[in-house]
C-alpha cells in the first residue's frame, strides 16, 4: 500500500529514540522527509544521521518547554524542505508520582512541556501550513499529538500524565474542529505499554521489575508489550495521506489494553 509520503516534510519531536525515532524511520522508509528533534544535539545529529541525514532528515536540538522552539522547529523544516505537512509531537513523560505527593513546581514544569508546549508546537505548524484546501496547496496538513492511555483510563503512579494529558486531548479535538475547514487533520495516539526506555524506567520503579512487567503484560489481550516499531507504522499511515478522512479521533496503539469502547 502507498501512503502517498513520497518527499511529505514532518516535524517528529522527541525523536531521538523511542516512539518518536520509530515514527521518524517509518516516515523516511516511506519516502517521507523529516525534522527530528530531541534535548540534546549530539542524540538530535546522531538520530539524524541514522535516518540517512540529507536529503531525507536534518535534527534540530530543541526543548519543547522552550517558547521559542515551536517556531525555530518550523522555520527549520520551511528553510530546508521548503514546505511543511505535518508535525508529530511526542514528548518525554513527567515525572512518577501520587496527586498529594506531587509539589506545585513539578506540575508547572510539566504543564509547560507537556501542554502548553505541545500546544505551542499545534499552532505554530498549522499557521505554516495554511490553506490546504485549495489545487495548489499540496495536498492536507496533519498534526498529531502522542499521548498516553491516561487520557482513557488512570495509570498508578503517574497523577501529572493523567492529569494533564487527557486536557490535551481535547484541545487536540477542538483544533480538529477549528482547523478541518482549512484541510488541516488534527489526532491523537495513546500507546500503552511499549517497550520503550519510558516503560522499562516505570517498571524499574517497583520492587520486583519482572514481576510488575509480567503483571502488566497479563492485562494485555496480547500478552505481550508492544515495540516502538508498531507504534511507528501506525503513527505514520494517521500521518499520510492514506488516512485523509480520519480527524478529531485518539487511536489506541496497546494491544487491546483499554476495555472500554
Amino acid at each position: 500500500m502507498d501512503l502517498g509520503l513520497r518527499d511529505r516534510v514532518y516535524i517528529v519531536t522527541g525523536a531521538t529514540r523511542g516512539l518518536g525515532f520509530a515514527t521518524a524511520r517509518a516516515l523516511v522508509d516511506d519516502g517521507a522527509r523529516v525534522v527530528v528533534t530531541g534535548r540534546s544535539e549530539e542524540r538530535t545529529a546522531k538520530a539524524a544521521a541514522e535516518l540517512g541525514g540529507l536529503p531525507q532528515a536534518i535534527g534540530v536540538a530543541a526543548d519543547n518547554a522552550d517558547s521559542g522552539a515551536a517556531e525555530r522547529l518550523v522555520a527549520a523544516a520551511v528553510s530546508r524542505f521548503g514546505r511543511l505537512d505535518g508535525i508529530l509531537i511526542s514528548v518525554g513523560g513527567p515525572p512518577a508520582g501520587s496527586v498529594v505527593g506531587t509539589e506545585d513546581d513539578a506540575w508547572r514544569d510539566a504543564f509547560e512541556s507537556v501542554f502548553l508546549g505541545g500546544v505551542r508546537l499545534a499552532r505554530a505548524a498549522a499557521n505554516a501550513m495554511g490553506d490546504r484546501t485549495g489545487p495548489a496547496a499540496g495536498g492536507e496538513g496533519v498534526i498529531g499529538f502522542v499521548l498516553s492511555v491516561s487520557v482513557q483510563q488512570p495509570i498508578g503512579g503517574l497523577a501529572i500524565s493523567n492529569g494533564l494529558r487527557p486536557g490535551l486531548a481535547m484541545t487536540a479535538k477542538t483544533l480538529a474542529d477549528e482547523l478541518g475547514p482549512r484541510g488541516i487533520r488534527v489526532l491523537g495516539l495513546l500507546p500503552g505499554r511499549i517497550d520503550t526506555d519510558r516503560v522499562r524506567e516505570l517498571d524499574a520503579l517497583a520492587a520486583d521489575p519482572a514481576a510488575a512487567r509480567a503483571g502488566s503484560e497479563a492485562g494485555i489481550p496480547l500478552q505481550r508489550y508492544g515495540t516502538p516499531e508498531e507504534f511507528g507504522r501506525v503513527a505514520a499511515f494517521l500521518l499520510s495521506p492514506a488516512a485523509s478522512y480520519l480527524t478529531g479521533l485518539m487511536v489506541p496503539v496497546d494491544g487491546g489494553a483499554i476495555r472500554s469502547i
